[in-house]
């Protein structure tokens, strides 16, 4: 019989990446939800406040958590869009999956994706003044203050360091769109998915960060995409076909 890969590998490790200036904490409520289902998860703080950190130290900072866990899903939010690529090309991961993520290109530094992919005429004149109304428009208000009290401050440097890796790597990836989106609008991200990772994204209703909006119906899509990436995998094996993208 044919061994499933739960029993080669041991369980399912969620690897949970947060966004520019942001906090572990960010994932609490997702982790709770997974840990629930069975799964392990590690969430970890980037050293995003340090200007001498660059993209392969973030990617360190991930892999040091993970030690020798294996069975990796790894899920990014927004700027974690550029780390987790890294991690995947340096550890196998059965999935990635970007939530309202930056897609980076080969050499290509995060100011220069703005302009890059028409950022600014998209996003309009959306003002930045209220964090809570551009990014937690709908999270439960006591949530958005505790998300807002725990922010840290976002170094500048590594946002012209252009991106290490000399292509995607070889992992099933899905994207995640959030529709009410008031950081990355929905058309424009549409359009960069397809333009990027040439996929069709799929879709929640949620605001930027629906970790702490929609922490049980995220946990919900995860499961879904893990699974069904399983089931394409296991697929593959039984005709021969290649298990990579």
């Amino acid at each position: 019989m044919r061994r499933t890969r739960r029993e080669e590998d041991g369980p399912i490790t969620y690897v949970l990446i947060h966004g520019a200036g942001d906090v572990a904490w960010y994932w609490h409520l997702v982790s709770s939800e997974l840990r629930g289902r069975g799964h392990e998860v590690v969430a970890v703080d980037l050293p995003c406040e340090d200007e001498s950190a660059g993209w392969f130290r973030y990617a360190d900072t991930v892999g040091d958590a993970i030690g020798d866990r294996r069975g990796l899903v790894v899920v990014a939010q927004s700027l974690g869009g550029f780390t987790a690529p890294i991690v995947c090309a340096r550890r196998r991961a059965e999935l990635l999956v970007l939530v309202a993520g930056m897609i980076p290109r080969p050499g290509e530094s995060a100011n220069e994706y703005w302009k890059n992919t028409g950022y600014a005429k998209a996003r309009g004149d959306v003002d930045d003044a209220d964090p809570i109304a551009v990014f937690y428009h709908d999270v439960p208000r006591h949530l958005a203050q505790q998300a807002q009290a725990r922010g840290r401050k976002q170094a500048e440097a590594i946002a012209d360091e252009p991106w290490p890796l000399d292509g995607w790597p070889t992992v099933p990836v899905r994207f995640l769109l959030c529709r009410d989106d008031r950081l990355f609008p929905a058309e424009w991200l549409r359009q960069v998915v397809r333009d990027r990772l040439h996929i069709v994204p799929d879709e929640i209703d949620s605001g930027h960060c629906p970790a702490l909006a929609r922490p049980e119906e995220l946990a919900d899509r995860l499961e879904v995409f893990r699974l069904e990436a399983e089931r394409a995998r296991s697929g593959r094996a039984m005709t021969g076909r290649d298990t990579v993208r």
